[in-house]
């Protein structure tokens, strides 16, 4: 059952380190500005985007199985038909505590599998939204 309550919430915002999948480098966009914000929040964004060298000043990785430092958060900008082979990779790592879907991405059973390896889940929410309501 993917994360519902407050305190789970905050448990999972807790952590350093968010890998974005699917980082924009265009301003404007959610996958832009969310994870702005989260570099804005002290948060150390890992930029995924195999179409881009950089964002943000930082390196941008191909996929979650290149980036080399720690991931502590996945958190996921790619269509919802992506989580399959996102959580493929996320579950290839063994350092990822919480995997979080964006607001209308969704795939029960990929996010099954992810939790049936004891990854966190937070599904179908903003980090930046849940952030400013529990941490801002």
């Amino acid at each position: 059952m993917p994360v519902r309550t407050d305190d789970e919430l905050r448990a999972a915002l807790t952590h350093d380190s968010v890998a974005v999948v699917g980082c924009s480098t265009t301003p404007g966009k959610a996958a832009h500005d969310v994870p702005r914000y989260l570099l804005d929040s002290g948060y150390d964004v890992v930029p995924v985007n195999p179409y881009a060298d950089e964002v943000f000043g930082r390196e941008a990785y191909d996929s979650i199985v290149d980036v080399e430092e720690e991931v502590d958060v996945v958190d996921v900008f790619r269509p919802s038909e992506e989580l399959d082979g996102i959580v493929d990779d996320v579950l290839a790592r063994d350092d990822v505590a919480v995997l979080w879907t964006q607001q209308g991405i969704s795939d029960r059973e990929a996010t099954d599998r992810a939790e049936e390896a004891g990854v966190t889940v937070v599904e179908d929410r903003c980090m930046k939204v849940e952030h400013q309501r529990l941490m801002g």
